[in-house]
């Protein structure tokens, strides 16, 4: 019995008890009820969040002081809020709005998405997520500055394309830009776009495998381009996407909770927009 009197739990249990008895029947000031009550629920939170801090329960003096700060807090709050100090101050608004809109994201927090939800998403936004069509090719740029102007330039191409069309090789040595690869392996239309540009992407794409194709432009000049391999986009699967579609999912979600919120809301209230008096 002795042993267990001088546990430290016991005696954190006691004077908690005791503490909540006490501001129980005391009460406080700042109100205008005048009471003040520190619930068990209050003292358990205050002494847990210690805990979690230090890594060690509080001791006797350590939870007064803790209680003490709160009784203080709460009276700063209803003095401030009695004599009006919480109306018209902006941060306190942007802070209780959020507190409102987290309401509305609690909700969505304690029913997360079943695979049915995310299908449905999937099934209804398919372009967010569909795997974008890839292209390998070989390319030989003809630049306009050293081919005597944009015409002769696409004019060289053509020639080059029909050329290369028989012989089928010597790409590398025909053309002008050393800043280009003249061969891009398989890749997807948006890595394309950042090496070449989007004209380009747009229309390598199109292009027939197997037979070199010329002028294909692009913000280096006009280019000769065979394409090696072409394979067509596709709509994911779920599991594939999964992670992106539960993201997106439940961003709108989030967002249409919130709206519909504030409409119930809105619902409750009338709204009058005072304008400008006419001027005579």
């Amino acid at each position: 019995m002795k042993r267990f009197l001088r546990e430290p739990l016991v005696h954190f249990l006691a004077i908690g008890a005791a503490l909540f008895l006490f501001f129980a029947w005391r009460g406080g000031s700042g109100s205008s009820s005048g009471r003040i009550v520190v619930t068990r629920a209050r003292l358990e939170s205050l002494a847990a969040g210690f805990a979690r801090t230090w890594q060690r329960p509080p001791t006797a003096v350590e939870l007064k002081g803790l209680v003490d700060g709160y009784v203080r807090e709460e009276i700063a709050v209803r003095e401030a809020m009695a004599t009006g100090l919480d109306r018209d101050d902006t941060i306190i608004r942007r802070r209780l709005k959020q507190k409102v809109d987290f309401l509305a994201e609690d909700r969505i927090d304690s029913a997360p998405p079943t695979d049915a939800d995310l299908a449905a998403w999937l099934s209804a936004h398919p372009d967010l997520y569909r795997a974008e069509e890839r292209v390998s090719f070989r390319q030989v740029c003809l630049t306009p500055e050293k081919r005597g102007g944009p015409a002769a330039a696409e004019a060289e191409a053509k020639r080059l394309a029909a050329a290369l069309e028989k012989k089928g090789s010597g790409a590398e040595a025909a053309g002008d830009s050393l800043l280009l690869p003249p061969d891009m392996p398989l890749a997807p239309k948006g890595e394309i776009a950042r090496a070449f540009g989007s004209e380009f992407a747009d229309a390598v794409v199109k292009i027939e495998p197997g037979h070199w194709t010329a002028p294909v432009p692009s913000g280096f000049g006009v280019h000769a381009v065979l394409v090696l391999e072409r394979t067509a986009g596709r709509a994911p699967a779920l599991a594939d996407v999964r992670t992106a579609v539960e993201r997106d999912y439940t961003a709108d979600r989030r967002t249409r909770e919130i709206d519909a919120l504030y409409a119930r809301l809105l619902a409750k209230s009338t709204v009058v927009i005072e304008t400008a008096p006419e001027k005579k």
